[in-house]
């Protein structure tokens, strides 16, 4: 018999749960994704700083365990970050998790970078 997997996204409506999500993707990142540890730190900082006012932050859920995929609007556009396991690196996407990457971020992208690469999102 088959069993049947949830795939929901869930809302980030307080800091608590971005608390939760952040925990999870930092406990992931020690033990499978070492290169981007510190700049899940900036992104998320990044990401409070510019989403738009108003709307929610998402992120992945998988039978209720939130996963390494986020969703947040910035200008009216939602975009998707996501951890790619190929390229060791949190790629941003326009709408969706399947598109063209607009940015691929790691432990070695300067923090300056990150900023700009926010200010024109």
């Amino acid at each position: 018999m088959c069993e049947r997997v949830v795939t929901v996204p869930i809302t980030v409506a307080d800091v608590d749960t971005l608390q939760r999500y952040i925990v999870g993707v930092m406990d992931k990142a020690d033990h499978h994704a070492n290169g981007v540890q510190d700049v899940c730190l900036a992104v998320a900082g990044a990401i409070i700083w510019k989403k738009d006012a108003g709307t929610t932050i998402e992120v992945f859920a998988v039978d209720g365990d939130m996963k390494n995929v986020l969703w947040v609007y910035v200008r009216g556009t939602r975009y998707a970050f996501s951890y790619h396991h190929p390229t060791a690196a949190i790629q941003i996407r326009r709408n969706t998790t399947q598109g063209p990457v607009l940015h691929s971020l790691t432990n070695q992208t300067p923090s300056a970078d990150i900023r700009e690469i926010f200010e024109r999102l």
